[in-house]
């Protein structure tokens, strides 16, 4: 459906006053390829555009290819401690949390994230029971996003698994956080391949709506000082506080 047209005397939209200027925000992003370096990577092609795009704000652009580290598999912060010889993510973790937003990639096997992307929000997983100096999950005052890759169905699948878990640890969400393009279905060409999908308007609008949905959220964030403190600081519910829940015998 097109948008409604303006009536004659209205002002064309324009941002709110003040609003927070983007620059100066810190984005990673975290492709989950198969693929090492410095084989070619579809989802990679496809991050590459929603990154310059960020640079171009002035926004400080971080990247990692998770599968050129060893990450090891579990949920707790640091896996040399529980047995693994070595592990790379407490490195890797220390760049996540000074990124002010975080953007997951993806290719599509099976109709699912790939098994690298399960396994770093599995590890980002390991950090959730951490605070920030205010009391909150260490993730809030974060925005989280996703972009997903393939020639098979499954980009909104993958999608709504990342954007929850993002969500569930603490990252905010904004409206429209996650773009993606895949082919026909079927054995086809790639995100890039001869230039497939490069084209594909309905990729390029969300990969831009995207990436400035991630940088204004974050900057509004950033603005405010992050979320609000009241309701949601764990070192309060632990001390006692309730923040005004109901105990059964008190509703109505």
């Amino acid at each position: 459906m097109a948008d409604p047209p303006l009536a004659a005397d209205e002002p064309e939209p324009s941002d709110p006053p003040g609003s927070p200027d983007v620059a100066g925000l810190r984005a990673l992003f975290v492709n989950a390829t198969l693929t090492p370096s410095p084989g070619l990577s579809h989802t990679q092609r496809l991050i590459d555009r929603s990154a310059e795009l960020m640079r171009r704000q002035g926004v400080v652009v971080d990247q990692i290819r998770a599968v050129d580290h060893a990450i090891a598999f579990g949920v707790q912060p640091d896996l040399t401690e529980h047995g693994w010889q070595r592990d790379d993510w407490p490195a890797l973790l220390e760049r996540v949390l000074a990124a002010d937003v975080l953007v997951l990639g993806t290719p599509i096997w099976l109709g699912e994230r790939s098994s690298v992307a399960s396994l770093v929000m599995e590890r980002l997983y390991s950090a959730s029971g951490w605070t920030n100096a205010r009391g909150q999950s260490i993730y809030y005052g974060r925005v989280g996003g996703c972009l997903v890759t393939g020639n098979e169905d499954g980009i909104k699948h993958c999608a709504m698994s990342i954007l929850y878990g993002l969500s569930h640890l603490g990252y905010t969400i904004p409206p429209q956080a996650d773009a993606g393009w895949i082919g026909e279905a079927g054995p086809g060409p790639s995100y890039g391949d001869d230039g497939a999908g490069y084209d594909n308007d309905f990729t390029n609008r969300n990969t831009a709506i995207m990436s400035w949905n991630l940088l204004h959220t974050a900057a509004l964030l950033r603005a405010n000082g992050g979320v609000p403190t009241r309701g949601n600081r764990r070192d309060a519910w632990a001390a006692g506080d309730r923040f005004d829940l109901p105990e059964p015998d008190e509703l109505p």
